[in-house]
């Protein structure tokens, strides 16, 4: 199933029609602006050990944590440095699209929906691999907790 095919959740839909809308060539830069809305991490999860997972996949130090709540509601918290503005980015739509979503709702994100944002025109396909990489270590930690 493609993005296309899939009924995303409104937060995540409304993300990606802005990508879709954009001219390629502004893009890049409305992946930057995303990567500005990254929230800091809340201490609680930043000083627990082993709380936050890293993503091998991405090129830099990219780490992911969710918690899922007794109403099945999930929070995301990302932490990737200032100098990955593009992964920054990523987490950025991520945050906007999916905080806040039932568990069941972040599961059924289709693995590739970032393919309707448009940015495989704009970034490496590597940038790509490591963008799926972490929705799909998201998903699975958003299931681990509903198990």
């Amino acid at each position: 199933m493609n993005a296309d095919d899939a009924t995303l959740p409104t937060t995540l839909q409304r993300v990606v029609d802005e990508f879709r809308h954009a001219p390629a060539a502004l893009r890049t830069q409305l992946l930057l602006e995303y990567g500005g809305r990254v929230p800091p991490l809340p201490d609680a999860i930043r000083e627990l050990p082993g709380r936050l997972e890293r993503v091998h996949e991405c090129m830099t130090p990219f780490f992911v944590a969710s918690d899922v709540d007794a109403d099945g509601r999930v929070s995301l918290y990302f932490d990737a440095p200032q100098e990955a503005p593009t992964t920054r980015g990523f987490a950025g739509i991520l945050h906007a699209g999916l905080d806040g979503q039932r568990a069941a709702t972040i599961v059924a994100v289709p693995d590739d929906f970032y393919d309707a944002l448009g940015l495989a025109e704009v970034i490496s396909p590597l940038r790509l691999r490591g963008m799926a990489a972490i929705l799909a270590r998201l998903k699975r930690q958003v299931r681990t907790a509903g198990s």
